[in-house]
C-alpha cells in the first residue's frame, strides 16, 4: 500500500447564496490568517471586485499574486484542477500555500465542487470541508426562493449563520433551530460580518517554519491564551488584542497507551453532532508497530496517513478535536475509552471486548479503509454522503 503524505494541503469549499457573506468571510480569513498562506480560488462567472483583498479593479480571469503570499484566481469551475496544480506546486521542496479556499458562485451547486475536489488526482491536496454561509436576516426568503438550500445544509460540514446582529434574539434562535435541523451533524456557528475564528478552518502558521502536520506547543499556547481570557472575564466571542474567537470548543487528547482500532473507529463512526475537525497522530500499537497514523477528519470526511515513527520520538497518540456545542469532557472520556485494554464502552450497543487485540489483524481493517491507495479510484460525492464519515 502506498503511503500518502500527511503534508497535503486542505481545500475548503466556501458556499452560500448571493449576499450571504461569502466574500466577506474570505476577506476576513485573508486578513486574520496569522501568517498562514492562503490560496483563494473564486469560482465566479465574469469579473469580481474584492476590495478588502487589496486587489485593485476587476480580477476577471486573471491570476493575481499578493504581497502577503495569498494568491487569488477568478476562474470557471472547469479550470479547477489546473489551478489546484498551480497553487500546490512546491517551491524549493516546500509548499508555497498552506490552505486553499474555493469561493463558490452564489448560484453554484456546492455538491459539484465537493465532487471535483474529491475526484482530483492531485496528490498534494486533501478535501478540507464544505462551509455553507447563511444570511440569518434573509433565511426564510432564501429558503422560499431556493428550496435547495436544505440539501446544501445537509451536505455541509460547517454552517456559518451570518448577519446574526441583524435579527432579534428570538428570531435568531428560530433560524438557528431551523438550520441545525437541516444541517444534520454539521457544526453551526453564528457570526456578524462573517467574523469567525480561522482556527475553525485551518491551522495558523507559527512564526517559525512548521515542521510536520501539527505543532502541539502552538496548541497549548493557544489554549493557555483562551484560559487567560476567561480568567480576565472576557466573553468567548470577544475580539481581544486583534485575535477573534468564535463560539467553539477544542479538546486536546494525549495518551501513552496505544489506541484500539476497533474502538477508535466506533468513536469516529458515531462521533458527536457539531464536531467539525479532528487532527493529529494515532498510535495503534501492535496493530501497526512500524507506523503512526496521521488523521485528518472534517465533517464526515476522514483520511488516515501511515508514516514511519520518527527516530527518538515517544510513541504517543495526540489528537485535537474542534467543534461547536460539543461536550469537551465527554469527548475526552470517550477517547480514553478507546485505549487498548480499557474496560469502558461507549454505550453504542456494539459489542466490544475489554481485552486488547494484540494479534488481531482484522482490527485494523476499519482504519485501512480510510488509507487511500494511489491506485484507488477517487471517491465521488455519493461516496462522501455515505462511506466518508
Amino acid at each position: 500500500m502506498s503511503k500518502a503524505s500527511p503534508q497535503q494541503i486542505p481545500v475548503v469549499v466556501l458556499a452560500g447564496f448571493l449576499g450571504s457573506g461569502k466574500t466577506t468571510l474570505l476577506n476576513h480569513l485573508l486578513h486574520h490568517s496569522g501568517g498562514t498562506r492562503i490560496g483563494a480560488i473564486v469560482n465566479d462567472f465574469g469579473s469580481i471586485e474584492i476590495d478588502a483583498m487589496a486587489v485593485a479593479g476587476q480580477l476577471g480571469d486573471s491570476t493575481v499574486s499578493l504581497g502577503n503570499g495569498c494568491l487569488c484566481c477568478a476562474v470557471d469551475a472547469g479550470e479547477l484542477d489546473v489551478y489546484l496544480d498551480k497553487l500546490t506546486r512546491p517551491v524549493n521542496d516546500l509548499h508555497a500555500i498552506d490552505v486553499i479556499v474555493i469561493e463558490a458562485s452564489g448560484i453554484a451547486e456546492p455538491q459539484e465542487l465537493v465532487r471535483m475536489v474529491l475526484a482530483s488526482e492531485n496528490p498534494r491536496v486533501v478535501y478540507g470541508g464544505l462551509v455553507e454561509v447563511v444570511d440569518a436576516a434573509e433565511f426564510d426568503a432564501t429558503r422560499e426562493k431556493h428550496p435547495e438550500v436544505e440539501r446544501h445544509l445537509a451536505l455541509a460540514d460547517l454552517v456559518v449563520v451570518n448577519k446574526a446582529d441583524r435579527v432579534e434574539d428570538g428570531e435568531r434562535q428560530r433560524v438557528l433551530d431551523a438550520v441545525r435541523g437541516a444541517a444534520e451533524r454539521a457544526a453551526v456557528v453564528t457570526a456578524s460580518y462573517a467574523r469567525i475564528d480561522p482556527d475553525l478552518l485551518f491551522d495558523s502558521r507559527p512564526s517559525t517554519e512548521r515542521i510536520g502536520q501539527l505543532s502541539f506547543d502552538d496548541l497549548h499556547r493557544e489554549d493557555q491564551h483562551r484560559d487567560d481570557q476567561h480568567r480576565d472575564g472576557l466573553r468567548p466571542g470577544a475580539d481581544h488584542g486583534g485575535h477573534l474567537h468564535a463560539a467553539y470548543d477544542s479538546v486536546a487528547f494525549t495518551s501513552e497507551v496505544p489506541m484500539d482500532p476497533r474502538r477508535l473507529m466506533a468513536f469516529l463512526d458515531g462521533r458527536a453532532e457539531g464536531l467539525y475537525r479532528i487532527k493529529g497522530y494515532v498510535d495503534f500499537g501492535t496493530g501497526d508497530p512500524r507506523n503512526r497514523y496521521a488523521v485528518h477528519a472534517v465533517g464526515r470526511f476522514l483520511r488516515f496517513y501511515p508514516e514511519a515513527w520518527p527516530a527518538g520520538e515517544p510513541r504517543l497518540t495526540q489528537l485535537v478535536l474542534i467543534g461547536s456545542g460539543i461536550d469537551a469532557e465527554a469527548l475526552h472520556d470517550e477517547l480514553a475509552a478507546c485505549e487498548s485494554g480499557s474496560g469502558s464502552e461507549r454505550g453504542s450497543g456494539s459489542e466490544q471486548s475489554d481485552a486488547p487485540h494484540p494479534a488481531d489483524e482484522r482490527g485494523m481493517w476499519g482504519v485501512l479503509r480510510y488509507v487511500q491507495d494511489k491506485g484507488d479510484p477517487a471517491p465521488d460525492a455519493a461516496d462522501y454522503d455515505t462511506a466518508e464519515i
